[in-house]
C-alpha cells in the first residue's frame, strides 16, 4: 500500500536549530466476540478492539492488542556446560507468552568458564518497560546458581532495539518506533487527552522511551497538560525535519507548539498538517508513540489510520449513553476501514473522576508525575502494564 505523503505547508512556523539529529486496579474483564474483517494496512491487523463499561462517575477505557512480526529464536546448546545452563534457564516461563525464556530467544551472549565456575549471559527482553524484568533477573540468577559446578553468575538485562516491523514501508520519521498506541474516544470532553498523557508518562516511568503526538489541530490539549521549557517546535534546516520538544524525558509534538495555537482551516489542509507533523518529526528510537486522537470520525482519523500501523488502542468514555454511542461509532469506523479484525473486551479499567486529576491537567504536570503513589497513578500503572504486555506478546508471537 502506498503511504500518504503531504507537501510542506506554508502556514506552519517553527524555530530553526542547527541541532542534529508511574488505589489499585478496579476491574478487569476479558471476553471476545468474534468478527472478521480484512486489514487495510497490509500485513497489519488489529486482533482485538476495545470496548467500554457503563459505571457512574467513572472513566472507562480498555486496551487492545494487534499483531506484529518478530518471532523469538530458540538457543541451542553446543556443549555439556552450556546445555546445563540453558536447561536450567528453560525452567523460567514467560507468563504472557506461556513459553520458556530460552525458546523465546531472550538468552544472549552466554559465556562459560568451567575452570572458575563463572557464567555470564544477557537477557534481552522485548521492551525496557517489561513489568517482570526484576523477576526474570532474580530467577535466572537462582536457577543457574543451583548448578553444582557454578560459583558465580552474572546476569545483564537489556531490551530489543526500538524498531517497527515494516520499517521499509513507513516514512523515515516513524522507522524507529516499535509500537504506536492510539488513544481515542470519538467524543469530546471525556478525558481522552488526560488518559493519553498520563499513560505516556506511566510508560516512561517504567523505563520506556516514549513520545506523544497530539493529533488535534482545532483544539490541541498537549500545551496545557505539560510544561516543556521550550514551547515551540524547532526545525532542522538541513534535513527539513521537525525536532520534537521534550518534557521530563518524553518527546512531544503538537500543533499547539507550532506557534499557531488553534487552527482555522478546512479538512484536507488539516490532514496534510497532521501528516507533516507526524511523519517528518525526528522521533528517533521510541518504544511507544502515544497518539492522542481528536474527537470524531473525520479526515484526521482517516488519515492516521491509513498512514500509521497501529499496534494497540485505548478507548476512553464516560458512562453516559451519549458518550457510549459516539464510542460505538468510532469502533464501527475502524471496522469499515478494515482495521479491526475482532471485537471484544480484553481489558477494562475504571478510573474514578477526581478533582486532582482535572487540576493536574490544567497545571501542566501529569497526575502520575505529581502523585506517583496515588490511586490514580496506580490505575494508570495497571493500564501501562497491560499495554506493555499486549504489545510484547504481539511482537513475540509474530501473528501479523
Amino acid at each position: 500500500m502506498q503511504l500518504l505523503h503531504a507537501p510542506s505547508w506554508p502556514h506552519l512556523s517553527f524555530q530553526t536549530s542547527d541541532r542534529n539529529s508511574k488505589g489499585g486496579l478496579l476491574s478487569l474483564e476479558k471476553c471476545l466476540q468474534p468478527s472478521t474483517a480484512n486489514c487495510s494496512f497490509q500485513p497489519q491487523k488489529l486482533e482485538r478492539s476495545i470496548w467500554v463499561s457503563h459505571k457512574r462517575n467513572f472513566f472507562s477505557f480498555c486496551a487492545t492488542k494487534a499483531t506484529s512480526v518478530e518471532a523469538g529464536s530458540s538457543a541451542a546448546s553446543s556443549g555439556t556446560a552450556e546445555g546445563d545452563v540453558l536447561k536450567a534457564l528453560s525452567q523460567i516461563i514467560d507468563p504472557d507468552f506461556g513459553t520458556d525464556i530460552v525458546t523465546c530467544g531472550f538468552v544472549k551472549d552466554l559465556l562459560i568458564d568451567e575452570a572458575s565456575g563463572e557464567v555470564s549471559f544477557r537477557l534481552e527482553l522485548t521492551t525496557p518497560a517489561c513489568p517482570i524484568k526484576d523477576m526474570f533477573e532474580q530467577q535466572a540468577n537462582e536457577v543457574v546458581a543451583r548448578l553444582p559446578w557454578v560459583k558465580k553468575v552474572t546476569v545483564t538485562m537489556s531490551a530489543q532495539p526500538a524498531k517497527p516491523i515494516f520499517a521499509g514501508d513507513l516514512p523515515a520519521g516513524l522507522q524507529r518506533i516499535s509500537n504506536i498506541v492510539a488513544v481515542s474516544s470519538c467524543k469530546g470532553g471525556v478525558g481522552k487527552s488526560t488518559v493519553a498523557v498520563n499513560l505516556a508518562y506511566t510508560l516512561a516511568g517504567m523505563g520506556a522511551r516514549v513520545g506523544v503526538f497530539d493529533a488535534d489541530v482545532y483544539g490541541p490539549s498537549l500545551p496545557t497538560m505539560v510544561s516543556p521549557e521550550n514551547r515551540l517546535l524547532e526545525m532542522n534546516p538541513e534535513k527539513r525535519t521537525i525536532i520534537p520538544t521534550d518534557y521530563l524525558g518524553v518527546k512531544l509534538v503538537s500543533f499547539g507548539f507550532a506557534g499557531q495555537g488553534r487552527a482555522i482551516m478546512r479538512g484536507p489542509m488539516v490532514s496534510g498538517v497532521i501528516d507533516q507533523l507526524l511523519t517528518t518529526s525526528e522521533w528517533g528510537e521510541l518504544d511507544y508513540l502515544v497518539i492522542d486522537m481528536p474527537p470524531g470520525t473525520g479526515d484526521i482519523q482517516l488519515t492516521l489510520c491509513q498512514v500509521v500501523p497501529l499496534t494497540a488502542a485505548v478507548i476512553v468514555t464516560t458512562p453516559q449513553k451519549l458518550a457510549f454511542i459516539d464510542v460505538a461509532k468510532g469502533v464501527r469506523m475502524f471496522s469499515k476501514l478494515k482495521v479491526v479484525q475482532q471485537f471484544g473486551i480484553p481489558h477494562l479499567f475504571d478510573l474514578p473522576i477526581r478533582p486532582t486529576l482535572s487540576a493536574s491537567g490544567d497545571s501542566g504536570t501529569p497526575e502520575v508525575v505529581a502523585d506517583p503513589q496515588g490511586e490514580v497513578a496506580q490505575t494508570f500503572q495497571n493500564l501501562g502494564v497491560c499495554v506493555v504486555q499486549q504489545c510484547a506478546k504481539i511482537r513475540q508471537q509474530g501473528t501479523y
